[in-house]
């Protein structure tokens, strides 16, 4: 429970004698405790703040396991020409320094790509944006020729929504023009003979890597590009590319007498 910053107003309004009850109920806050949870549960006393004009919060630290850092907050009220504060409120609630759990994240949105695992099953959402029923046009010509002619479709087919999102993550993936792999060569995929281009709308940007040695399998920008282009030179002599082979016969060995 956090204190609410008093006015002058406040303090001007609180009669001394409320203030001195409110104030020296530091034991009463301290038995209602142990009768809430238990004497060992409260530990050293740590001040008290004033609510508003007729209650205060006293604040212990709270002495339990798993809970290092965390405080009890016992709220006390009284009005004005009372002989007593009475207890309106036990809390426990986190100090500066408490360790408290993360933000909670509902289940649907804690799945992360990855996670998918053998066995699992993961529905799409309800009124999934990426998703139109296969009655309508997907808006991709190749594909919609190609079902219509045949007579034959999925109950579900990608929107052109789904299609932009998909073509933006993966250019902005590990295998799009923007990674260091990308980065450190000159060559693209484009121009590569283990490029296989997408059908459809989709084909004019991506392709399937088909060289084991590189993104084997993997669905590749078509700027993007590594070392193991196709065009890639092989290296003069033997040796490897980087380095010339080098001869230890030519060393002679000095026999020491």
């Amino acid at each position: 429970m956090d204190s609410v910053t008093e006015t002058a107003t406040d303090v001007a309004h609180r009669p001394a004698d409320l203030e001195a009850i409110l104030m020296g109920a530091v034991e009463q806050a301290r038995a209602a405790l142990a009768e809430a949870s238990g004497q060992d549960s409260v530990g050293e006393y740590l001040g008290a703040s004033f609510e508003d004009p007729t209650s205060a919060t006293h604040r212990f630290l709270a002495d339990l396991p798993g809970y290092r850092g965390w405080q009890w907050a016992v709220v006390v009220a009284a009005y004005p020409g009372s002989e007593h504060a009475t207890i309106s409120e036990v809390a426990l609630v986190p100090g500066p320094t408490a360790l408290l759990a993360p933000k909670w994240v509902p289940w649907e949105e804690r799945v992360r790509p990855g996670d998918l695992g053998p066995g699992d099953l993961l529905a799409p959402q309800s009124e999934d944006s990426r998703l139109v029923p296969s009655y309508l046009s997907s808006g991709d010509p190749q594909v919609d020729e190609v079902a219509a002619e045949f007579g034959f479709g999925r109950r579900q087919v990608l929107s052109q929504w789904g299609r932009t999102d998909a073509a933006q993550r993966w250019h902005d993936g590990e295998f799009g023009p923007g990674s260091a792999m990308a980065r450190s060569t000159k060559r693209v995929c484009r121009d590569c003979g283990f490029y296989l281009p997408l059908s459809g709308s989709l084909g004019l940007m991506f392709g399937v890597c088909a060289n084991e040695m590189s993104a084997d399998g993997h669905v590749v920008d078509s700027e993007y590009g590594c070392g193991a282009h196709s065009d890639t030179p092989a290296p003069h002599g033997s040796g490897s590319p980087l380095y010339d082979p080098y001869d230890d016969g030519v060393v002679e060995v000095a026999e020491r007498d």
